[in-house]
């Protein structure tokens, strides 16, 4: 597998995060640009690298639409083996890249190859469709989980997330009138998006030193 990674923050961090983008945006868009740089500033090593189908847009006019979350297992898999991270490891990303990251977690928790994941912006279900539920498989998860959500996300609103089964290891940081990307209206909620991130990497900080105590 050829893959790119994006890497930012010290290099002897005591913890890194992998990311993956979401389906419809790079992992160098401005969602991704904002949330690493929020993470980099609380000291964490971060590395976002790309699906097969999102890379290929750079170098063709194909807009061909995203496979299947499942159909991207081998390609995270294959990510989390090529960085070779020596200590603890968080994988995760954005929207439908922690959704395939939630996938694997329990399978690569059970081989000691990471310790936690986050998900930014998680996707429940699909916007207008919030029978299609994305749900199933949370419901036994074993990894710790951090789940960043934007009260009035349209994958997921906190009132539908109320009604979900989710593990008991899934903790949800709800950002009060955040959007998909996290994103508040300010003259509504008193909140900026550098506030929200901001309160998204403390936390991060916070949750990624009580999972990994000796890191």
């Amino acid at each position: 597998m050829d893959q790119d990674f994006i890497i930012d923050g010290p290099a002897d961090a005591a913890i890194t995060i992998l990311l993956a983008h979401g389906a419809g945006a790079p992992m160098d868009s401005a969602s991704m640009n904002a949330a690493t740089a929020a993470l980099v500033t609380e000291g964490f090593r971060v590395a976002r690298f790309e699906f097969g189908y999102m890379a290929a847009r750079r170098t063709s006019e194909s807009r061909k639409p995203p496979p299947k979350a499942e159909k991207l297992i081998p390609e995270y898999m294959a990510a989390v083996a090529l960085l070779g991270v020596n200590g603890p490891l968080i994988i995760g990303g954005k929207s439908m890249g922690g959704r395939v990251a939630s996938i694997v977690a329990d399978d690569l928790l059970s081989q000691g190859a990471v310790a936690g994941l986050l998900c930014l912006g998680y996707p429940f279900h699909p916007p207008g469709k919030p029978e299609n539920l994305r749900t199933h498989h949370l419901a036994e998860l074993k990894t710790p989980t951090l789940i960043c959500q934007g009260t009035r996300d349209e994958f997921g609103t906190r009132e539908e997330v109320a009604g979900y089964v989710l593990s008991g290891n899934i903790r949800i940081l709800w950002l009060e009138d955040g959007d998909h990307d996290l994103k508040p209206r300010k003259t509504i909620s008193g909140f900026s998006a550098a506030d929200h991130l901001k309160t998204m990497a403390g936390t991060v900080k916070t949750w990624s030193q009580e999972i990994t105590p000796t890191a």
